[in-house]
């Protein structure tokens, strides 16, 4: 059995991946029409403000190709949703990192500053966050589906203890 079919299409965790890359991809896509609109150089490390934050040409279209992709995510949804997330999430703090490390230097070819680089790492953190959500944890509930896959030896009896009402000692029930 494959995993995507354990977790239902309506299940409550795939609205929160959705709405998650729906939204953080909407705010990139903003911020790069806005670097666009205002014609900024493709190349220049100095870059001008747009939105609070320093930009130029290539960091712009890389925040649209960024939105894209997350935005397709919200439209597919479920696990596909929460894997973009986690795997976006996780670029931008990498990225965070990498151009925190070329600041002031030649090779800052998407003229990051410092608020660019915090705006990386708490968008990376909160992108990830989404799609984490309800599948990483150490006491997920025994009706998660991601619980029930990681351990398929005691999912059947949790779950027909869960629907009798009853939970050994030792193991907690659904919260809610």
């Amino acid at each position: 059995m494959d995993f995507r079919d354990e977790l239902p299409v309506d299940h409550r965790l795939a609205n929160v991946y959705r709405i998650g890359a729906g939204l953080c991809g909407v705010v990139l896509l903003v911020f790069g029409c806005l670097g666009l609109a205002d014609g900024l150089a493709f190349f220049s490390t100095t870059g001008q403000s747009v939105a609070g934050l320093t930009s130029n040409g290539l960091l712009s279209w890389i925040s649209i190709a960024t939105a894209a992709v997350l935005i397709v995510g919200a439209a597919i949804g479920g696990n596909t949703a929460s894997t973009i997330n986690i795997v976006v999430g996780t670029l931008f703090v990498l990225s965070g990192f990498v151009n925190l490390a070329l600041l002031d230097s030649g090779a800052n070819v998407l003229a990051f500053r410092i608020p660019n680089v915090l705006f990386s790492f708490v968008m990376g953190l909160v992108i990830a966050t989404f799609g984490m959500y309800g599948r990483v944890s150490a006491k997920l509930p025994l009706d998660n589906p991601y619980w029930r896959h990681r351990h398929p030896e005691a999912a059947a009896p949790a779950t027909s203890r869960r629907l009798s009402g009853s939970a050994p000692a030792g193991i907690a029930g659904p919260t809610r």
